[in-house]
């Protein structure tokens, strides 16, 4: 039995997708339905349950014969959250707890962590695991440092030999697009809500650079497809020896003109931008570049190569976001 947590979510759910097409007939889904539209994101989906997140603990115990592996994918994954209280009580909190439990019973946990946990890159974006390492991070809101806080408890479990899952494997998700993300609002990716201004016949609005060094529409970021994502806890799931902390990037930063152009030419037109200032309560903490450096996961084994930017857009343009169902 495979418990995915946030199994509902944009992520979660491609993975569920993923483990379902290669055979997991015991798939249980642990998240929040609401109101929205996340329930079809596993619509399409064969599972064994679906469960809360106040019933996990007590579904886990109840299973503990039969679970084998946890993906934690469950947060709150919004970066505006200023909840301190909630936000640390779910991402901190439950996440520790999932770590505890597998770590009592020989299961396995692959976790989400977020590129978040980098703040404004001056420190670099080393996926480097230890405890000192991690202590030079400095995240730039709640989100990031609820998963910062995290990773270096896990960090300083590992390094003084504590308890630990049989596995344990955290992955920092870089800017992520792909079917399934419909119901984030604001969070979605650039992707999909450059889409639907180009598909209302409108200019797609990026910002402005504020930064000599970089122009308008050339702040970079490395733009993942959800496909890539999942490929790679696929292959951590292969692969039980491997534990660790990793980013999940392309290793190759593109700018946001780049994108743009991307989606129109998957509609088949030219680009039409036009940019507008970066919001002034945004404007001093705003990221001009990220890009995951990859070497450790190469290191440790992984070689599937990753979907360059134009061909990750068109994929998911003409495979979903044109067709009537655009659900995984």
């Amino acid at each position: 039995m495979i418990v995915v947590t946030g199994g509902a979510g944009f992520i979660g759910s491609n993975l569920v997708a993923a483990l379902e097409a290669r055979g997991a007939d015991a798939l249980v889904v642990c998240d929040h339905q609401g109101a929205d539209d996340k329930a079809r994101n596993i619509a399409k989906r064969k599972l064994a349950d679906v469960i809360a997140p106040d019933a996990l603990a007590a579904f886990l115990d109840a299973n503990r014969d039969a679970v084998s592996t946890v993906f934690h994918m469950g947060a709150i994954s919004s970066t505006t959250e200023t909840d301190a209280d909630r936000i640390m009580n779910v991402n901190f909190g439950q996440s520790v707890a999932l770590w505890r439990w597998c770590a009592a019973h020989g299961k396995r946990l692959i976790y989400a962590s977020s590129a978040a946990t980098y703040g404004d890159g001056s420190a670099g974006f080393d996926d480097d695991g230890s405890p000192a390492a991690l202590a030079r991070l400095r995240p730039l809101n709640l989100y990031g440092w609820s998963k910062h806080l995290f990773d270096r408890w896990a960090a300083r479990v590992v390094a003084d030999d504590g308890a630990r899952p049989s596995q344990w494997a955290g992955l920092k998700f870089f800017n992520v697009y792909g079917p399934n993300e419909y119901h984030k609002g604001a969070q979605r990716s650039v992707v999909v809500q450059a889409w639907e201004t180009a598909k209302r016949g409108a200019p797609v609005r990026l910002f402005r650079s504020h930064h000599p060094d970089y122009a308008d529409g050339g702040q970079l970021r490395d733009f993942v497809s959800v496909d890539d994502c999942v490929a790679l806890m696929l292959w951590l799931h292969d692969n039980p020896d491997i534990c660790g902390l990793f980013n999940m990037g392309t290793g190759q930063a593109r700018s946001f003109a780049d994108l743009a152009a991307a989606v129109f030419a998957a509609l088949g037109r030219e680009p039409d931008v036009e940019y507008v200032d970066t919001p002034p309560d945004i404007r001093d903490k705003y990221q001009y570049f990220t890009q995951a450096e990859m070497a450790r996961a190469r290191a440790a084994g992984y070689t599937a190569p990753f979907r360059g930017l134009e061909d990750g857009v068109a994929d998911y343009v003409q495979r979903y976001l044109e067709r009537e169902d655009p659900y995984r």
